[in-house]
């Protein structure tokens, strides 16, 4: 399975193509659509979703990985980031690409195995399952990797189920207990 992560903004973009043979992630490309701030608005979407497209049309991923909108402080990063997430979720629908969402605990959980896991710690996780020379240098580019990576867990997993003959959103009931 082909996956891209892609952690959205305004200033940034960043994606990453994995592979996944259902136990081992392989990273193909990774890279950061970056948008100059003197730019007006509807061209600085506009170059997200050219650049998207592209590494949509060169790789052909099978699914897409994005992290949920997160409540933030600051209303223009809110709404920075929320346009940049808008034009990914547009970029990958016009394609016929499905899309997984995920929250940044959900991220953190799949990646490191720690809900509070720090920037650096995630960072340090990601270098590692894809076995690389260093840490991504940006921020956004180590973020796409791991969402794309949270798709992968969370596809084997589902797979685990399935293999197990669970019923998905089933859970085996519980015996009584014959305390008395």
């Amino acid at each position: 399975m082909r996956i891209l992560g892609i952690d959205p903004g305004l200033a940034h973009t960043g994606f990453a193509v994995i592979d996944f043979d259902g136990q081992a992630s392989r990273l193909l490309a990774a890279g950061q659509i970056t948008t100059p701030a003197e730019l007006p608005l509807p061209q600085r979407l506009k170059q997200i979703h050219d650049g998207l497209v592209a590494v949509i049309q060169e790789w052909s991923p099978d699914v897409a990985a994005l992290e949920n909108l997160y409540f933030c402080t600051n209303v223009r990063t809110a709404i920075s980031v929320a346009q940049g997430r808008g034009v990914a979720i547009l970029s990958t629908a016009q394609a016929n690409i499905p899309l997984a969402e995920y929250s940044p605990l959900e991220i953190k959980l799949a990646v490191a195995g720690y809900g509070k896991a720090t920037k650096q710690q995630i960072q340090k996780m990601v270098k590692t399952i894809l076995n690389l020379e260093s840490v991504p240098a940006s921020d956004h580019v180590a973020d796409s990797m791991a969402v794309a990576l949270c798709h992968a867990h969370s596809q084997r997993y589902q797979n685990m189920i399935i293999a197990s003959g669970v019923e998905q959103g089933v859970l085996p009931r519980r015996r009584k207990s014959r305390r008395r």
